[in-house]
C-alpha cells in the first residue's frame, strides 16, 4: 500500500500546534514566538516535510477577500457599519465581499458555503440566530477566522464587538421617565437575538428603577421591521387606554410607529410620546425630530475588522469582547421643553 504523503496536519501534531500556526511558521511571520517557531521547524525535519507550493500560493490569494454578512441592507445601522468595514479593508488592500441574509439561517449558511469555496482570509458576521454556533464553527475550525457584531452566540467562542443594548434602554426610559410619561409601551425587538432580549431587559430595569409598575399590555413583541412597528403601533394606539409614550426597539421599527401614527393623526409629542433605539441620518429632519439612543455604527465596523486583522495575524491569541457605549439624543419628540 503507497504511504500518504506527511501533511500541515501531521506537523501540527507532532509540534503540538494548530495547522495555522504552522502556515505562519513556514509563511515566515514574525508574530510567531520563538519556542513555537523551533518547535514547528523540528517536526519539519524529523518528518521531512515539503510545503505544497501550489497550495501555498492559493492562500497568498485567500488573504485578500474578507466576507462580511450583514441581516438588513436597508437597515442605516448596517449601512454604516458595511462603510466603516470598507474603509478600512481598502486601507489594508483587503477586498470585501458583503452578503445579505435578511435574518435567514439558510441564505446565511449559503453564503457561508461561499466563503469557505472562495478561501475568505476572514469574515465578519452579523448572525442570525443564537444557535448558529452549528453552522459558524466548522467555518472556524476550517482556519477561517470570524468576528461577531451586534449580536452573540451561546456555546461559540469568537471575537465580538456589540454595543450596550441594555445601558441604552435604560438611558431611553430614565429621559422617558423624567419628563413625566408612566404609561410607556415598548416596541419589541425578537427575543431570541442578542439585541432584542437585552433592550427589553433594559426597559424593565429601567421602570423598576424608576418605581414605576410596568403594563403588560404595553410591550409589545415584534420583529426589528418596518411593518412590525406599524402594526404594534396601531394595536397601542387602538385600545382602550393608550401609551402616553413608545419606546421603539430600532429605526426601522421607528420608521414603522412613525407612519402609523401620522395615518392615525396622532400629535407627537403632545398626545404621545415617541423615541428610537438607533438614529438615523434623517432623524433631524423628521416632523418632529426624532430623540433616539445613537448607536456608534462607524466604529462597531472599525473595530470589527481591527479585531478580524489581529486575529489573522495573531490566530491564537485570546479572543477579545469589545462593548461601545451609546448616546442619547434629545430632540422634540418626546417634549424634553416640558422640563426644560
Amino acid at each position: 500500500m503507497q504511504r500518504r504523503n506527511t501533511d500541515i496536519h501531521d506537523v501540527a501534531r507532532k509540534a503540538g500546534v494548530s495547522s495555522a500556526t504552522v502556515s505562519r511558521v513556514l509563511a515566515g511571520n514574525e508574530s510567531v514566538n520563538v519556542e513555537l517557531r523551533e518547535r514547528v521547524l523540528d517536526a519539519v525535519r524529523e518528518l521531512n516535510y515539503r510545503p505544497n507550493r501550489v497550495a501555498q500560493s492559493l492562500r497568498v490569494q485567500k488573504s485578500s477577500t474578507i466576507g462580511l454578512i450583514i441581516p438588513d441592507i436597508q437597515n442605516a445601522l448596517f449601512l454604516s457599519l458595511v462603510r466603516a468595514v470598507e474603509d478600512l479593508a481598502y486601507a489594508h488592500q483587503l477586498n470585501v465581499i458583503l452578503c445579505n441574509t435578511d435574518d435567514n439561517p439558510e441564505k446565511q449558511k449559503s453564503y457561508l458555503d461561499i466563503m469557505r469555496s472562495q478561501q475568505a482570509a476572514g469574515l465578519i458576521v452579523v448572525p442570525t440566530h443564537p444557535k448558529d454556533a452549528k453552522m459558524l464553527s466548522p467555518v472556524q475550525a476550517s482556519g477561517t477566522p470570524i468576528v461577531l457584531v451586534d449580536r452573540e452566540i451561546s456555546g461559540f467562542e469568537a471575537d465580538t464587538v456589540i454595543v450596550d443594548n441594555f445601558r441604552g434602554t435604560q438611558l431611553a426610559i430614565a429621559h422617558l421617565v423624567a419628563l413625566g410619561y408612566r404609561r410607556i409601551a415598548i416596541l419589541a425587538g425578537p427575543q431570541n437575538l442578542t439585541p432584542g432580549r437585552e433592550r427589553l431587559q433594559g426597559y424593565y430595569a429601567a421602570l423598576d428603577s424608576a418605581d414605576v409598575e410596568p403594563i403588560p399590555e404595553l410591550v409589545k413583541m415584534g420583529t426589528f421591521k418596518l411593518d412590525s412597528g406599524y402594526d404594534l403601533t396601531r394595536e397601542l394606539m387602538l385600545s382602550a387606554n393608550p401609551p402616553d409614550a413608545i419606546f421603539a426597539s430600532n429605526n426601522l421599527m421607528a420608521l414603522g410607529c412613525l407612519r402609523a401614527l401620522h395615518e392615525m393623526r396622532v400629535r407627537i409629542p403632545e398626545e404621545v410620546a415617541l423615541i428610537s433605539f438607533d438614529d438615523m441620518p434623517w432623524a433631524e429632519d423628521l416632523n418632529p425630530p426624532l430623540t433616539a439612543i445613537t448607536q456608534p455604527s462607524y466604529e462597531l465596523g472599525q473595530q470589527a475588522l481591527e479585531l478580524l486583522l489581529n486575529r489573522m495575524k495573531n490566530p491564537d491569541a485570546a479572543y477579545r469582547k469589545v462593548i461601545l457605549q451609546p448616546q442619547l439624543i434629545i430632540r422634540k419628540s418626546c417634549g424634553a421643553n416640558r422640563q426644560e
